[in-house]
């Protein structure tokens, strides 16, 4: 029993620590009247995902995201009965997070916010947020790949995948918020009840990394690959 709750455990505190983190800093902007600006909350939520990843690299391969698991399940990187109770525990952590956001930050700033909900620019159709989001959600998880999955990559830990969200947050925030990540809305939208727009930050999200696990399930060398 004790090897599964490990992993299980380990993804569920790193969830909690990056939607915490994430969702804290758009209400804290809010409250403090845009004081962090989107720089601050992208470096917020990028230098959050880095240090999680880190963390918990080593016991549960620090998915922290659904997109994530998909991608790595299409490349078989997981097995199904993983996979699954990785996304249960991502997010049942970012619903735990929310509800302590919502506890620890009260007062205007998060319900304005939805306790740190990711919004959808008015000026994107639907369709074109749920592209926006897969195709920053392509980058995120071939970061993953990339530098963490990859047996020749560069140990630079979850710093590499923590770069590419700051970008990403950085060009994405003002157009569909930049979630990347199924439990970094869910957690939020359910404590708020807000689902305006919601099945996009799963269509887009899980899109982008079911590409993303195909791709990299044909780039990363196979036994007996020279």
């Amino acid at each position: 029993m004790r090897p599964i709750i490990r992993p299980l455990a380990a993804e569920f505190l790193g969830t909690l620590g990056f939607v915490f983190i994430g969702a804290g800093a758009v209400v804290v902007d809010s409250a403090k009247g845009g004081e962090l600006g989107l720089v601050g909350v992208a470096l917020a939520h990028a230098l959050a995902l880095s240090v999680m990843v880190t963390m918990t690299m080593n016991i549960s391969g620090g998915h922290l995201n659904p997109a994530v698991t998909l991608g790595l399940w299409l490349a078989k990187k997981i097995d199904t009965r993983m996979g699954a109770l990785y996304v249960v525990c991502q997010l049942s952590a970012a619903v735990l997070a929310a509800l302590l956001v919502r506890w620890l930050l009260p007062g205007m700033a998060g319900e304005v916010t939805s306790y740190g909900t990711p919004r959808i620019s008015g000026l994107l159709t639907d369709p074109q947020a749920i592209f926006i989001e897969a195709i920053l959600t392509l980058l995120l998880v071939s970061a993953v790949f990339g530098t963490a999955v990859s047996a020749e990559a560069p140990r630079v830990g979850g710093f590499g995948i923590g770069l590419v969200l700051l970008f990403d947050i950085l060009v994405g925030g003002p157009l569909t918020g930049a979630a990347v990540n199924p439990a970094r809305a869910f957690g939020p939208a359910l404590v708020a009840g807000d689902w305006n727009g919601h099945m996009i930050f799963w269509f887009g999200p899980l899109l982008g990394g079911a590409v993303a696990g195909v791709l990299w399930w044909w780039l990363l060398p196979r036994e007996g690959d020279r």
